[in-house]
């Protein structure tokens, strides 16, 4: 045991793991095997993985953001003795995660019963060298853990623990108008060239679902969905360069979108449309929504403003919605798809209607709002 706290002490490219609190607990015991300090490891692994070790230990290596995965996510080659750093590594670690109850107690003399707890057989090598060779499909981190983000006022990106579950067989109709983002994203996954998506038209019509269902489909692929809000779009150049080196695919959702003429995220986003160097990464495309077709809101007094070329000026704000590569228009549903739609949400619901109340009951809603 004392050994292997000397193996511990001396991770390099994990070193941040002995900030973790089963890592350090575990430190601590080997240090000063006592029943107290014992009980106080396995509390720690009751707490953050319900007491299996070789499980919590792979999650611990595989989704740690070190200088190894940075490094073979960045394209760049992998010194020998980096490699040969990890690959001892990694035996320290498959060491902890092999532990049990038999094995830690040996030597603690202790009569008073002590918990017990679990772990699984795994290859810790194999997995990770598995995770490395494919890390445009995990990434790594956060990015291997998550598979949606939010912006924060530094422009960090920060997980959605709970994120909305929706998947492409939860939406009724419109397989067109998702046909065109499905082929877009897949583009954008295969590194070839992707267009930045309007989805644009009626409101409930699924445009907002069909982008996260789309990111939920791809996240195996290795597609990050980040959303911003409208006020966050000055931050575009900040989180470009954030995720710029990373080898996943991101895509910055923009949901709800329009403007003022004034707005100051206008100028970020017709920039980021543009490709402009300072706020374009090869790894992201954009897909905002929108009921407006012309994202810019326009008045009749601006129609009438006082610059000398008033034209000009209304078409550059009426041109930003042009510069998307690929527009897609949700309208309203006709009568047939919009009885599909109320036919199956039944269905899914469990719920018992008689077909022509379903259809009578369903048009009068219709009228009625």
């Amino acid at each position: 045991m004392k050994q292997l706290k000397a193996k511990l002490e001396a991770l390099c490219i994990f070193r941040e793991l002995q900030n973790d609190p089963v890592i350090s607990s575990l430190h601590a015991y080997l240090e000063n095997p006592t029943g107290s300090a014992y009980a106080g490891f396995v509390a720690a692994l009751y707490s953050a993985d319900g007491g299996n070790l070789g499980g919590y230990v792979k999650g611990l290596c595989l989704n740690s953001e070190n200088v190894y995965v940075k490094l073979v996510g960045s394209g760049k080659d992998i010194p020998e003795y980096l490699h040969q750093s990890l690959l001892a590594e990694l035996d320290i670690l498959q060491e902890v995660a092999e532990l049990d109850k038999t094995k830690l107690c040996a030597s603690l003399e202790y009569p008073a019963f002590l918990p017990d707890f679990t772990t699984e057989k795994l290859n810790l090598k194999e997995l990770y060298l598995h995770r490395a060779e494919n890390i445009g499909k995990y990434g790594y981190g956060i990015y291997a853990k998550y598979g949606m983000f939010r912006v924060d006022e530094n422009a960090h990106l920060v997980p959605v623990p709970s994120p909305d579950p929706i998947t492409l067989s939860d939406l009724i109709g419109y397989e067109s108008e998702r046909g065109e983002v499905i082929a877009n994203t897949k583009a954008l996954i295969e590194g070839r060239p992707a267009a930045n998506v309007l989805l644009c038209g009626d409101a409930g019509t699924g445009k907002s679902s069909t982008v996260k269902a789309v990111a939920n489909r791809f996240r195996a692929d290795g597609v990050r969905l980040v959303e911003l809000r409208k006020e966050q779009l000055v931050l575009l150049p900040e989180v470009m360069g954030e995720i710029a080196d990373n080898p996943l695919k991101f895509i910055l959702f923009v949901d709800d979108l329009s403007f003022a003429k004034d707005d100051d995220g206008y100028a970020s986003l017709k920039a980021a449309l543009e490709g402009s160097a300072s706020v374009k990464a090869a790894n992201a495309v954009i897909y905002a929504t929108s009921n407006r077709r012309h994202l810019v809101k326009e008045t009749f007094s601006s129609r009438e403003g006082d610059e000398i070329h008033r034209r000009d000026a209304i078409e550059e704000l009426m041109s930003l919605s042009e510069r998307f590569g690929l527009t897609v228009l949700f309208s309203k549903p006709n009568k047939e798809l919009y009885l599909q739609i109320v036919s199956t949400l039944v269905k899914a619901h469990g719920l018992t209607v008689d077909e022509s109340t379903l259809t009578t009951r369903a048009e009068a809603f219709a009228l009625a709002k």
